[in-house]
C-alpha cells in the first residue's frame, strides 16, 4: 500500500476555544505541502496534531493505512513521522558528531550492548559524518551542540531527521532564524528529498518565496479551518489567501 498520510476532520478544542477545526487532507509521496496561514491560525498545531505532540479532541490520523491517532509521539516517529521543530530539540552537551551518530544508531536499532557498539561503531560514525557533509557542519563536528549559532542547530536538526530516514518530513519554519548565507544549504536539502520521489514532506513557512521555491502544494489555515488547497500562484492570488494571509482585501 502506498505509505499514504491522512489526516481525517483533525479537531482539537483549547476550552471554549477551536485552534484546529475538522482539517482533512491527504499527502502524497513525492510531494511538498507548504502549510501557510497568518499567527495564530493553528499550523503548529496542526503539525502537533500529526506527530502526536497534542492528542486531538476529534478526528483520526492515518500513514500507510495504520491508524496513529492515539499513538505516542515516539511510536509514530518508528512508524516513519519525521519532526524537526521549530525550536531545537537537541543534546546540548553532546558532540555535532554525536547528536547525529545517536540518531543513526536509533535507526539501525542498534541497542545499548557494548561489543555490538564497538562492533558498529566505525558504521555508525561514518553515516553520522556523511549526513553532518549535507548539511556543511563537518568543521563543527566536535563542538558541543550548545554553542553552535541557531542556524547551525537547525542544520544539525536536519540533519538528525534525515539520519533517521523517515516516510514524512515535518518542517517547522526550518530556515527561521538563519541568515541569508545559511539559507540555501537547508533549502536544497529539502529540494534532493522531494526529488527522491518517495517522501511526504510538510513544511510550516512564513516566507513566501521559500514556498514559491520548494512547494508543489499550499494549504491555507485560517482560525483553525482549512480554507484553500491547492497549486502555489492559484492559492497565492485566491482572494479569501489574500484577505487571510497577507491582510490585503479582495
Amino acid at each position: 500500500m502506498e505509505r499514504v498520510l491522512l489526516t481525517r476532520d483533525l479537531t482539537i478544542r483549547f476550552g471554549g476555544q477551536v485552534a484546529v477545526d475538522r482539517v482533512s487532507c491527504a499527502f502524497q509521496p513525492g510531494t511538498l505541502t507548504a502549510i501557510v496561514g497568518p499567527n495564530g491560525a493553528g499550523k503548529t498545531t496542526y503539525f502537533n496534531l500529526i506527530s502526536g505532540q497534542l492528542r486531538p479532541s476529534g478526528g483520526e490520523v492515518f500513514l500507510g493505512g495504520a491508524r496513529l491517532t492515539h499513538m505516542s509521539a515516539p511510536a509514530r516517529a518508528r512508524r516513519g513521522l519525521g519532526r524537526a521543530f521549530q525550536l531545537t530539540n537537541l543534546f546540548p552537551d553532546l558532540s555535532v558528531l554525536e547528536n547525529v551518530r545517536l540518531a543513526v544508531q536509533a535507526q539501525a536499532g542498534t541497542g545499548l550492548d557494548f561489543l555490538s557498539m564497538a562492533a558498529s561503531h566505525a558504521d555508525l560514525r561514518d553515516r553520522a559524518w556523511a549526513q553532518l557533509e549535507r548539511v556543511a557542519l563537518t568543521a563543527r563536528a566536535a563542538t558541543p551542540a550548545s554553542v553552535l549559532s541557531h542556524g547551525d542547530q537547525r542544520k544539525l536538526e536536519v540533519a538528525i531527521l534525515m539520519a533517521l530516514e523517515p516516510d514524512v518530513f515535518m518542517f517547522d519554519e526550518p530556515t527561521a532564524g538563519m541568515s541569508v548565507d545559511e539559507m540555501p544549504v537547508v533549502l536544497d536539502l529539502i529540494e534532493r528529498l522531494k526529488a527522491s520521489g518517495d517522501k511526504i514532506i510538510l513544511l510550516v513557512e512564513h516566507k513566501m518565496d521559500v514556498v514559491r521555491r520548494l512547494a508543489d502544494r499550499v494549504i491555507v489555515l485560517h482560525n483553525g479551518a482549512l480554507v484553500a488547497d491547492g497549486e502555489p500562484a492559484e492559492v497565492v492570488a485566491s482572494a479569501i489567501v489574500r484577505e487571510a494571509y497577507l491582510g490585503v482585501s479582495a
